[in-house]
């Protein structure tokens, strides 16, 4: 398998667990949290699919999918291309107020689409390249890659987890 089989797999996993978790949900489950100020569903998966549009935008040096259109309102928020969720005090995360499941999923598919195409054309080579010199040592883009995916992956069982929690 090549690198790009690899990546392409890895991120390929994101939207199905990312469905699981939001499909037939309302917009108050979506914003419902299992106790004041923790994360709800409609968040986690807003915030992992933000983190991939800010990075990958950041790699492929474009603008970001979020603040095309009414994106952000859809969200109940403006589309400030630097929100991404970091540092997020529990009124941010109660502000996040996805409209339904589809705004979510609509979202996550745009980024997925930018991102693809990159995904599509790595190489070994490529993975080596630096993306950020603000850390010691430098992110690579195979580094970035790894790190986007994780927080993805780890979200979007958080998402699951509290859906199960739930029991819807």
């Amino acid at each position: 398998m090549d690198v790009s089989a690899v990546y392409l797999e890895l991120y390929g996993r994101i939207a199905p667990q990312a469905e699981r978790a939001v499909q037939g949900l309302t917009p108050d489950q979506l914003g419902h949290a299992p106790e004041p100020g923790a994360n709800s569903i409609g968040w986690l998966i807003w915030h992992l699919a933000r983190v991939q549009d800010h990075h990958i935008a950041e790699v492929l040096d474009t603008g970001q999918v979020w603040v095309d259109g009414d994106r952000a309102r859809r969200f109940g928020l403006g589309p400030d291309p630097t929100n991404i969720g970091y540092g997020h005090r529990p009124e941010h995360v109660a502000a996040v107020r996805p409209e339904g499941p589809d705004v979510l999923l609509d979202y996550l598919s745009a980024v997925e689409a930018r991102t693809r195409p990159l995904l599509q054309d790595l190489s070994a080579e490529n993975l080596d390249r630096i993306v950020d010199r603000g850390w010691d040592p430098p992110v690579t883009l195979g580094v970035r890659l790894v790190s986007i995916a994780d927080d993805c992956l780890q979200h979007v069982g958080q998402a699951n987890y509290l859906r199960g929690l739930f029991g819807w």
